[in-house]
This record gives C-alpha cells, sequence and structure tokens, in this order.
C-alpha cells in the first residue's frame, strides 16, 4: 500500500553531538507560565489550573535559519521558553513521575503575531492563527536529560539585535516541568515525539523585518534565526 501523496520528511530536532534525531509529533505550549508575563498581559498570576494550544510540528524552524516574516502581521512577538522532549508517553502521569518522561530539553522562541491573536481574544474566537503558522515555532537541538539533568533553574533570555528584551529565571515557573507534563496527561495522552514549550518571562516585544533574535537558558544553549529584510 502507498501514499497519495507524499507529505515529506517528519519533522525533527537534531540533537547535540549525534547524527540522530528527535522526531516530532506533536508541539504543546503552555501559556502564562510566569507570574511577570501573565501581569503585561493583563491578568492575574495568581496559580490556576495551566492552559495549553497547540504548534503544528512543521513549523519548527532549525537553529541559525533566516526566515521569512510571516504573512498578514503588523505586531509579531517573541516568547523565549525552555522546551521539554518527551521520549516516554502516557496518561495521568503523577509528578513525582514525570520527569522519567522527559528525552531532552532545547531552547524554543513562540513567535506569535499579537495582533491576530488579541483581534481573535476580543471576538471570543480561537486564536491558533496568532500562534500556530509557518516557522512560528525556532527551536535548538536537543540536549538529553541523560547528559544534563533536569534543569530546575537558570537564566533564561532574548535578545533582538544584541539587546536583551527578556531575562528571567526558569525556576519562576508557575507550573515547573514535572507538574506541567502531570497536567497535560490528564487532558491528553502524551506520545514519544511530543514537545512542550514551557513558557516565557516576562518582555515580549515586536520583532521587526531583518532583526536577529538570540535566546539562551543556562545548561540547555543558545538559540539565534534571523528574520529576511
Amino acid at each position: 500500500m502507498k501514499y497519495v501523496i507524499d507529505l515529506g520528511p517528519t519533522p525533527a530536532l537534531p540533537i547535540v553531538g549525534s547524527s540522530d534525531l528527535f522526531p516530532v509529533g506533536r508541539i504543546y505550549c503552555i501559556g502564562r507560565n510566569y507570574a511577570e508575563h501573565a501581569r503585561e498581559m493583563g491578568h492575574d498570576p495568581d496559580r490556576e489550573p495551566p492552559f495549553f494550544f497547540m504548534k503544528p510540528a512543521n513549523s519548527l524552524v532549525a537553529n541559525g535559519a533566516t526566515i521569512p516574516f510571516p504573512q498578514v502581521t503588523k505586531d509579531l512577538h517573541h516568547e523565549i521558553e525552555l522546551v521539554v522532549a518527551i521520549g516516554k508517553g502516557g496518561a495521568d502521569i503523577p509528578s513525582s513521575k514525570a520527569l522519567e518522561h522527559v528525552w531532552g530539553y532545547g531552547v524554543g522562541l513562540d513567535m506569535t503575531r499579537r495582533d491576530l491573536q488579541n483581534d481573535a481574544k476580543k471576538l471570543g474566537r480561537p486564536w491558533e492563527m496568532g500562534k500556530g503558522f509557518d516557522n512560528s515555532a525556532p527551536c535548538t537541538a536537543l540536549l538529553p536529560a541523560a547528559k544534563i539533568g533536569h534543569p530546575a533553574k537558570g537564566a533564561i533570555w532574548v535578545k533582538v539585535n544584541g539587546t536583551v528584551k527578556q531575562t528571567g529565571d526558569i525556576k519562576d515557573m508557575i507550573w515547573n516541568v514535572a507538574d506541567s507534563i502531570s497536567y497535560l496527561s490528564t487532558l491528553v495522552t502524551l506520545q514519544a515525539g511530543d514537545l512542550i514549550f514551557t513558557g516565557t518571562p516576562s518582555g515580549v516585544a515586536a520583532v521587526q523585518r531583518g532583526d536577529k533574535l538570540e535566546g539562551h537558558v543556562d545548561s540547555v544553549g543558545d538559540l539565534t534565526v534571523t528574520y529576511a529584510k
């Protein structure tokens, strides 16, 4: 049996120090997972159940790439994030066991067409087109948890054209990695190959054509992408 069309290669991320690839099936993103970012978006940062949205796996962008500026938007924003790669699936995973399901970590950008997102919010409509568009998920190669452990603190930041725009510490996540995995696994059955973008600190801001973005998470890596003029 053969498929009637060719969907192309499986979306995947490279692995640091290896020629192997990590296949990506689904990308889940946690909204407003840092208190200061929740405040800057006009929301109460008190700990409430996390919420999630998705990006297509083929929205991934390789580290070092030059990206075409996305269609339609006049207000593209950067959101720097720690990325978790799931290596073992499961449902109703207890927090105490959640890190056993992590294969590794990366650094990602949740690029956001903020104007489209805000318009959708005002109309009470889904805002996937503000989040899940082409090239909206730049990400580094992955570092295996077997090598680096499970980072629970450390600086996270992004620069635009050399100027720091966002800065924080991953210890300030409202829902840490284990709790996030546990909660998400009550909503869906997690699968090997899933990615979780874990939220962004405050300081999100607009990106223009020609801008160079440099992102960093301590112990995990550095991400650089440039938008074409």
